[in-house]
Order: structure tokens, then sequence, then C-alpha cells
């Protein structure tokens, strides 16, 4: 096998992606202080959060489509430049001293919507850089440097703010993304070209590829609900760190344990290669159950932290096996619509969980929905040891399936 490195398009490639994940870290400490700052309601940080979720959901299934028919590398391109533009705009708001939130909520907005077309390029951005064998390890260099980020981010973020202010948080991450277009203009990636047709029929094409494959959809269900109980642990969290564990020191340091274990969890994706890498790395995810239930009954700071620290090491280790088994046993003309699906799911399941967490918490107390979301994230996870498909799954032969390009029946 030939290190990823070693590939020009990949390194250049894992260079910008570097710089644009440093950039985005910073972002969520910085856009939330900044918020408050000029407005002190969480109602209005709440708004500008939304207003980049909302069309990221309802349009992620588009943007799947849009990266299979016009190559993954010109959708990076034009999505980099659009939200450089964003975060300029928030930057120069927040520069100018006195923001409105109109103005950076709409900028938000249309930040969500390049995000939408974003994120179903990445993995086959990946795909057309690496060949199939060295891609676990591609994968896993991906999740090193975005977990590394997010253990900078905040960091960098209060030294930035506490200097020069929230703005320049926003001008770095612009900068970022147009360094992150500048080396995927001059790369190449490998386009496997997809037949014009009707958007409903490109989309229910990736659909069919989703549904015929029992190990795909059962664990994206089990992933889906990973995510909801992630969402209750991150609402009702900080409540319980600050009453119950010790202060907010414990949900800072909860945070960063999560952050050093998804690190090591990416490393030892680097190495690693159990026979059965889609249950192992599900079975793996039940351990987001122990922080979970640890927290329902107020159990010591360092043991939850230490519980969480765990399950967020699966995670880190889940993303890049699960990238390297779906980019080897989908075909490359659906990838990125596949892709789409699979983030449909997991960012539509944390809304529900942030919705639902403080209702079930007002009504019975923070510990009732904790145990109740650790409960279900074992289930799913685990439960999927229950799908002879992700038993019997290995890791991708190097040649593609055939794809799956026929129109459906009354399409």
């Amino acid at each position: 096998m030939t290190h990823p490195l070693r590939l020009r398009s990949f390194r250049l490639l894992f260079l910008g992606r570097t710089v644009s994940a440093v950039g985005d870290a910073v972002v969520p400490t910085a856009l939330a202080l900044a918020v408050l700052r000029a407005t002190g309601s969480t109602a209005a940080l709440a708004l500008v959060l939304g207003c980049a979720l909302l069309p990221r959901l309802l349009l992620l299934p588009l943007g799947g489509v849009v990266a299979d028919r016009f190559d993954a590398r010109r959708v990076a391109i034009g999505t980099d430049l659009a939200r450089c533009a964003a975060q300029l705009v928030v930057g120069a708001e927040l520069l100018g001293g006195t923001p409105a939130l109109t103005h950076v909520a709409v900028a938000a907005a249309l930040g969500g919507v390049a995000s939408a077309f974003a994120m179903p390029t990445a993995s086959p951005l990946v795909a057309g850089t690496v060949e199939a064998a060295d891609r676990q390890r591609a994968n896993a260099l991906m999740g090193v440097t975005a977990n590394a980020s997010r253990l900078l981010g905040p960091a960098l973020a209060g030294l930035l703010i506490w200097t020069v202010g929230p703005g320049w948080a926003f001008i770095l991450d612009a900068l970022s993304f147009v360094l992150s277009a500048l080396l995927l203009s001059v790369i190449r990636v490998r386009h496997v070209p997809v037949p014009r047709r009707s958007i409903r029929t490109d989309l229910a094409l990736g659909w069919r590829e989703v549904r015929s494959r029992d190990w795909f959809w059962s664990s994206l269900l089990a992933h889906g609900v990973w995510n909801g109980a992630a969402a209750v642990l991150l609402t009702l969290g900080p409540v319980v760190a600050v009453d119950r564990l010790g202060g907010e020191g414990v949900w800072v340091l909860l945070q960063q344990g999560g952050a050093v274990g998804m690190l090591a969890g990416s490393l030892l994706a680097a190495r690693a290669r159990p026979r059965r890498p889609v249950l192992v790395a599900n079975l793996g995810l039940a351990t987001y159950a122990a922080p979970l239930l640890l927290l329902a009954i107020s159990a010591p700071a360092g043991v939850v932290i230490a519980a969480y620290c765990v399950a967020l090491a699966a995670l880190g280790f889940l993303n890049p096996v699960w990238e390297t088994v779906v980019q080897g046993h989908f075909p490359p003309q659906v990838l990125a619509r596949v892709t789409s699906y699979d983030w449909l799911v997991s960012l539509g399941a944390m809304p529900l969980g942030y919705a639902l967490a403080p209702l079930a918490a007002r009504a019975w107390g923070p510990p009732v929905p904790l145990a109740v979301a650790g409960a279900l994230v074992a289930l799913a996870c685990a439960g999927t040891a229950a799908v002879p498909a992700v038993r019997r799954l290995g890791w991708p032969v190097t040649a593609m399936p055939a794809p799956a390009e026929q129109v459906p029946a009354g399409r």
C-alpha cells in the first residue's frame, strides 16, 4: 500500500480540508459569544443556529444529486467560495461593532445552503483521489485532522475573542475556505459521469441504493438514534454538571475528554482492521449509553468524563471505518447521494433530541430522559448485531459493485 500523503492529489486535499477544519472549529465558540454579546439573548442564538441547520437538512438530498452529477471537486470549490462569502458577511458585521441580527441570520442561512451541497462531496473526494486499498488510512487521516481541530478550535477561538474580537474568527474561517478552494482547483479527482435524468429520478435511485442494503439502513437507523441521544446529553449534560458534579469546569473537561477520545479513536482506525468492521464499530457506539446513564445517577465527575472519553473514542473509530466501507460497497456514481442520506438521518435526529430533552426534563427531571436515551442508544447500536448482513459484512474488495442506473418502474 502507498501512504495516502505520498499522493499529490490527496496531500493537497488533506491540507485544504485541514485548514478549513481549523477555521470551522473556531466558529461555534465565537458565534455563541458574539451573538450573546450583541443581543444577550439565547433565543437569538437559537434563531441563528436554526437558520443554518434548517436549509442544510432540507437541501442535503439535492446536494447529493448535484455532487454526483457535476463532479464533487467542482461542487466543493463552489461551496467553499459561497461559505467564504457568508463568513465574511458575519465577520464584517461583528467588526463593525453593531451587528444586525437579521444580517447574521441570513448569512448563517446561506452558509447552511452551501453546507448542504458541500457535505456530500467529502466521501467522493477521498474515493476519487485514493485507491481502494489505501482508503482506510486516508479516511483515518481525515478523521484525525477533524478531531484535532475540534480539540484546538475552542482554545484558538478564545485567543481570538479576547485579543482581536470574535469578528476575526469569521475572517479566519473565510480565508480558510479560500485556501481550500485554491488547493482543490489544482488537484485531479476521478469522476464517473452520471446520465442526465430528472432530479426526482436521481433521488429515487440514490434511495434505492440505500434501502437495498440491510447492513446500511439498519446501521443508519442506529446512528440516528445515537445522534438523538447525543443531543439529549448536550442539552441536559451541562445542567447536571453544574448542579450536581462540581460546576462549569466539569462540563469543559467532559468536552475536552470527548475530543481527546475522538482523536484517539481516529488514530486507532488507521491501524485496526477487524474482520467485521461495521459490526465492531456499531457495538462500540453502544458505549455511549455509559456516560448518559452515569449522568442520570450523578456519578463522580471523573467516572463520567472517562466514560465519555471512551464513548467518543468509539465514534472516532467508527467514522473512518464507516466511510471506507461505504466507499467500497457503493458504486461511485451514487456515492454523494448515499452520503447525503447518511447525513440527513444523522442531522435530522439531533433537533428531535434538542426539542424533547428539555420538555422531558421539565416533566420528570433530567435523570429520566438521560436514562431513556442511554437505554435507546444501547439497544439500537447493539441491536444491529441481530441483522445478518451486519454480522457478515467484511471490508470491501477493490472492485466496485455494478452501478444501479436503471430507472425505477413508474418513474
